[in-house]
């Protein structure tokens, strides 16, 4: 196993700061920079192992704390969090980390990768309509409600679906690839047969799907090495 480094780290955010977990890796060198993006739980350890994934594979990941220390393993209550959450703003701090992780000397190039799971998928398609800094964008089953963001989405997308998700009926995720079409944007989507919605988390063995989650991490490493490198 690759030797990394990890820490909490605080970034400048709209007048206040911001907490968030950065991973790199041990050797000395220059690495592209990934943001992270959590799902409704929080900043939970799931997504710090995954921030260190990236880090043995050769990336420096930061998952910003958009809950602000606040996590749950509930998911009435980790609804209620979402809910509450200030999407507009939740946008705004997941730029600032990409601004942090360009402002590293080991980070280069300087486009960022944006990578989210659930809630935070969503929020990476809209981070990918809201920057130009964002290199290439992987959006694990999430939402794609607002289309026509679409038209403003300039990073490569990868978009990694579950046949069986509740949540997100493949008629829209269908909608979603055609708008993409559409706009010329490159981007490839992945349908999962026989997967349920969060089959990436491995803290959850009632929905975690092994064969699932080892493809689409597979594709993920390469679109970020495809479009980052």
């Amino acid at each position: 196993m690759d030797p990394i480094q990890s820490e909490m780290v605080d970034f400048l955010s709209i007048g206040q700061t911001t907490p968030g977990y950065l991973a790199q890796p041990g050797e000395a060198g220059v690495y592209p920079g990934v943001v992270v993006i959590q799902e409704w739980w929080g900043l939970v350890p799931h997504i710090k192992d995954v921030a260190e994934r990236f880090a043995r594979q050769g990336f420096v990941a930061l998952a910003p704390d958009l809950y602000h220390g606040q996590a749950s393993s509930e998911p009435d209550e980790a609804r209620k969090l979402a809910m509450e959450l200030d999407r507009e703003q939740a946008v705004r701090e997941i730029v600032e980390a990409m601004h942090y992780l360009q402002a590293l000397d080991v980070v280069s190039p300087k486009k960022i990768g944006v990578v989210g799971f659930c809630m935070g998928g969503g929020l990476t398609i809209y981070t990918s309509a809201a920057s130009p800094d964002v290199g290439a964008a992987v959006v694990f089953y999430g939402a794609p409600r607002d289309l026509s963001l679409v038209q403003n989405i300039h990073a490569p997308l990868l978009g990694l679906y579950a046949e069986h998700d509740h949540g997100i009926p493949l008629d829209m995720v269908h909608s979603f690839d055609q708008e993409l079409a559409k706009y010329t944007i490159p981007h490839e989507i992945h349908i999962y047969p026989g997967a349920e919605h969060a089959f990436f988390n491995d803290t959850r063995p009632h929905i975690y799907n092994p064969q699932a989650a080892q493809d689409a991490w597979a594709r993920t490493l390469d679109w970020f090495r495809k479009h980052l490198t």
